[in-house]
């Protein structure tokens, strides 16, 4: 008997979490063993015209984009034109003299995020164009508007500002994980100069087309020759309302961030590929052992929470591997999952930015197996620290892709503010915080030598105090 999701239950869980997240459009699907056990479409790809969410419906994806990077990345390893332990400046000549940090980077080191960049501007500047023509932008989660950098359109440029930009490196590399889209749009380079093609065509001829995933692309032009492709949309910034925003950002220079469009059908094709040792309906698009290379948890970030090469990772969700990945882009917030050894995965793509896609992914995961829908795999214990240890971690902090975070004791409760929007947290550790609310919302914080607070790290990225 085939396994389904009752209507009853999943459909109305979902359907209360689009409404009350203002999500205009989403695809929820999952699979077991290959065949669909879930699959609904909830609200519109376009609200005026009423037009439905369909498993072909193209989205953005955004950072889940990072794992075809380095599937990328992988695939010239296998065919002999560079070893992810080559020092980048192999390929990147650029950044040789730039600072004896960047001379001892390896390709590994971008793949995991631990090469020691703080998050720069790179990529604010890299969609400037986009920004600048964009009225929308002024409602985007960070601040893009007040940037005074250049246009950053070419490998050239976005290598130039990297090399010169005045930045203080985090540490080592090896020493640090530090989300870091910066890493990301260097690995794009590395994967054009290596193979001789440019980025998005050899992710094209190496994974999407023999993949099968015949609706996925990096190509904006055939946004507008597609039919099933979604409007995107804007949050305001109160909260309030969600309105029409129909311009794609794009980053010419660093597509291999977050640019590639896809729907849930492809996403779960792909996925196939790290459930099946490498193999896509019967075609090989990697080696097995490419495969556990990426699955492997080279670094962990958070207690439990590993990456991999463009994958999170958690090696013990109840008793078995997950790997998964979300994205965050303006009209984009995407996540997908899968439990290897369970042969069970699952895509989730909306719309609009801001909303936490993954967490409604993993509700129906949970349901799928069983679990409540809040079930987690970690328990924190609270941990009494008193109002005057508390003040020391206030402050402001920004990071240089327009991230502003404020801690602070609002009504006597301790919280990060970000957004306009306040969230309490309470202690689990030393200089470690969650939500009050949501268990993802990990914040650490940083002591330099002197045992005062430099830094923290927030959303996976380390984030310098003011």
């Amino acid at each position: 008997m085939k396994e389904t999701v009752t209507e009853t239950s999943m459909e109305q869980h979902a359907a209360e979490w689009v409404e009350k997240g203002l999500v205009p459009g989403a695809m929820l699907g999952i699979k077991r063993d290959g065949e669909s056990i879930f699959e609904k479409g909830f609200g519109f790809r376009n609200v005026e015209a009423q037009l439905p969410v369909t498993a072909d419906t193209v989205f953005g994806i955004a950072s889940m984009t990072k794992s075809f990077t380095c599937a990328g990345i992988m695939k010239l390893q296998e065919e002999g034109k560079l070893s992810v332990r080559d020092l980048i400046v192999t390929y990147l000549p650029e950044l040789k003299g730039s600072s004896e940090q960047a001379e001892q980077i390896t390709i590994h080191h971008l793949m995991t995020h631990t090469a020691g960049y703080p998050p720069l501007a790179t990529h604010v500047y890299a969609r400037k164009n986009s920004i600048e023509a964009d009225p929308s932008a002024k409602d985007y989660g960070l601040d893009l508007l007040n940037n005074p950098g250049p246009h950053i359109e070419t490998y050239d440029e976005m290598l130039a500002f990297m090399a010169n930009d005045d930045f203080k490196w985090l540490g080592a590399p090896g020493e640090y994980y530090s989300y870091s889209n910066d890493s990301y749009g260097l690995l794009g380079v590395i994967i054009a100069r290596a193979s001789g093609q440019s980025y998005e065509s050899f992710i094209e001829e190496n994974v999407l087309i023999p993949a099968g995933m015949t609706r996925s692309f990096f190509d904006m032009k055939r946004l507008d020759e597609l039919d099933d492709v979604t409007t995107l949309y804007m949050k305001a910034k109160d909260g309030s309302h969600v309105y029409e925003a129909p311009l794609w950002w794009d980053a010419p220079s660093m597509r291999a961030v977050g640019y590639l469009k896809s729907t849930a059908n492809d996403i779960l094709r792909y996925l196939e590929m790290y459930m099946n040792e490498g193999v896509v309906a019967g075609v090989r698009i990697l080696s097995k052992e490419s495969i556990e290379q990426m699955m492997t948890p080279h670094v962990e970030y958070e207690p439990g929470k590993c990456y991999g090469y463009g994958l999170r990772i958690i090696p013990d969700y109840f008793g078995s591997k997950l790997i998964s990945h979300g994205g965050g882009l303006k009209g984009v917030s995407s996540y997908m999952v899968a439990i290897p050894d369970k042969k069970l995965s699952g895509v989730i793509l909306t719309n609009v930015a801001d909303v936490e896609a993954g967490d409604l992914l993993m509700d129906a995961l949970n349901k799928v197996e069983g679990r409540s829908y809040d079930a987690s795999p970690f328990t924190y214990d609270t941990q009494q620290v008193t109002e005057e240890e508390l003040r020391k971690f206030e402050g402001v902090y920004i990071s240089g892709e327009g991230m502003n975070v404020e801690i602070a004791m609002r009504n006597g409760q301790f919280g990060v503010e970000s957004n306009g929007v306040f969230r309490p947290l309470r202690c689990i550790g030393k200089n470690v915080f969650m939500g009050l609310e949501d268990q993802s919302d990990i914040l650490q914080f940083v002591e330099n030598d002197s045992g005062e607070i430099e830094r923290i790290v927030y959303g996976g990225r380390h984030i310098l105090r003011q």
